[in-house]
C-alpha cells in the first residue's frame, strides 16, 4: 500500500512542479505586463504635460515686450 502511494508520488511529483512554474510564469508575466502599462500611461502623461508647457514658453517668448511693440503689433495687424 506505501510502495503504491510512494510510487504515485513520484509520478505525480514532476507534473505537479511543471504547473506550478507554469502558473508562476504566468502570473509573473501578468505583473510585468501591468506594470509596463502602467509606465506607458505615465509616459504619455508626461509627454502631453511637456508639450503643453512648451506651447506656453513658446507663447510667452513671442509676446508683445511693451506697450509700444504692443501697439505697433496691432497697428501692423500681426497680433
Amino acid at each position: 500500500m506505501i510502495a503504491a502511494l510512494t510510487t504515485l508520488w513520484r509520478r505525480a511529483l514532476p507534473w505537479l512542479a511543471l504547473a506550478a512554474a507554469i502558473l508562476l510564469f504566468t502570473l509573473g508575466a501578468r505583473r510585468s505586463g501591468e506594470t509596463a502599462g502602467r509606465a506607458a500611461e505615465r509616459l504619455q502623461h508626461m509627454e502631453r504635460t511637456n508639450d503643453a508647457l512648451r506651447h506656453m514658453l513658446e507663447a510667452g517668448a513671442d509676446r508683445p515686450r511693451d506697450r509700444d511693440d504692443l501697439a505697433q503689433r496691432l497697428r501692423d495687424g500681426k497680433f
